[in-house]
């Protein structure tokens, strides 16, 4: 009989199934970093909130409590489960990757964007049982942090190119030194005018 013949190489596999793949873990690349930017601003909101008097500090703290709570469990933790997920497969798919020097210096931002994300969730469960450590000021510096790694990612990525990283090091020091100065002068317009 003339059935259809359904085995496919590892290379047809690939060639049908990277793109979505890829596509998929863009998708979570996208909403993990959304999440990871917007929850210390929600965090800033938090600590200013702790410093107001009652009842206004205890409602705008169990608003900011739920609203916290739902970015980071409903879309930034999954976003980060599913983004992993997809660059291992990525990795499966592709294993000359890992033999790149480039790829090397991409993980090593990955496991620090990690780090990140773990830190950021120790600060989340403090700030969950309205337990501040940390001022409004330095939560605007920690809310940089992804943008780093975003900054430094995409470059190697695109670049694919490990000895530019070097370059690409002093930029986001560059980045970093604009970003700080931002912040100060975004807090002295806020000491002028505290509705900016």
């Amino acid at each position: 009989m003339g059935g259809r013949d359904w085995s496919y190489s590892h290379t047809e596999l690939v060639a049908a199934f990277y793109p979505y793949i890829k596509a998929l873990h863009l998708i979570f690349v996208v909403t993990w970093f959304a999440g990871l930017f917007y929850i210390p601003r929600l965090f800033i909101y938090h600590i200013e909130a702790l410093e107001k008097p009652s009842p206004e500090r205890e409602i705008l703290a169990g608003q900011l409590r739920l609203m916290t709570k739902r970015l980071w469990n409903i879309i930034t933790w999954p976003s980060a489960v599913l983004c992993t997920l997809f660059a291992v497969c990525l990795l499966i798919m592709m294993p000359g990757w890992l033999a790149q020097p480039w790829m090397h210096v991409k993980l090593g931002f990955v496991l620090l964007l990690f780090a990140y994300h773990l830190k950021t969730h120790q600060i989340y469960r403090q700030l969950q049982r309205d337990e501040n450590r940390y001022t409004s000021n330095y939560m605007r510096i920690w809310n940089e942090g992804a943008t780093l790694i975003l900054f430094a990612v995409i470059f190697l990525v695109v670049l694919k190119n490990a000895v530019n990283w070097i370059y690409g090091l002093l930029g986001l020091v560059l980045l970093a030194v604009l970003l700080m100065l931002g912040i100060r002068l975004y807090k002295r317009i806020r000491e002028k005018n505290p509705e900016a």
